[in-house]
């Protein structure tokens, strides 16, 4: 995918995001320096893929519904190197291509729960997909979480980084269980 875009407007996302929400950025030294890796955490917000672009070096190439592909602003989605997926049915392509991705190296941003989480429990149960392209390309997983409300110019924001891991059991609901557990222990800090 051609990420030229991305690499563009990562800079003006970075300055956005530090001057109007000041995020505090915890386990920035998890992110791994090379390699294909998937970041797999929680979903609060649209803003929520910005944030991950904001404090992180690395070029993510998010899985994300595809009606953002069919908006009047699809172009910059696609241009962003977004692996879009069509959650009306099973979809049978965005998978492979994000193995894809992950096999050339590349990092992955997923957020497992598939949707905003507007119900009162901490996560909603996740989605098999992070463990799954994991396990099947040997790439580590990055777990995130992010905490708090996007009000502009109140130091609010957060995102916190866990130590990346290895999937290791082929019994991938034993894996994704895991999986959530380490994300819902990163929102239950007190940081």
């Amino acid at each position: 995918m051609d990420v030229r875009f991305y690499r563009l407007v990562r800079p003006l996302i970075k300055a956005f995001f530090y001057i109007v929400y000041r995020p505090i950025v915890i386990g920035k030294e998890n992110i791994p320096k090379d390699g294909p890796f998937v970041l797999a955490g929680n979903h609060t917000n649209n803003m929520d893929c910005l944030f991950l672009i904001a404090t992180n070096k690395k070029t993510i190439h998010f899985l994300a519904k595809d009606e953002l592909l069919k908006s009047k602003f699809g172009f910059i989605f696609k241009a962003m190197g977004i692996i879009p997926v069509n959650r009306r049915e099973k979809d049978h392509t965005a998978l492979p291509t994000a193995i894809k991705e992950l096999e050339k190296g590349h990092v992955i941003g997923i957020f497992p729960e598939g949707t905003f989480n507007r119900t009162s429990d901490v996560i909603m149960p996740f989605k098999i997909g992070a463990v799954k392209m994991a396990h099947d390309t040997h790439s580590r997983i990055v777990p995130f979480a992010i905490v708090g409300k996007y009000k502009p110019f109140v130091k609010r924001m957060k995102i916190i980084y866990g130590k990346p891991y290895v999937v290791k059991d082929d019994n991938l609901d034993l894996e994704n269980a895991k999986l959530m557990d380490k994300v819902k222990a990163l929102l239950q800090e007190k940081r």
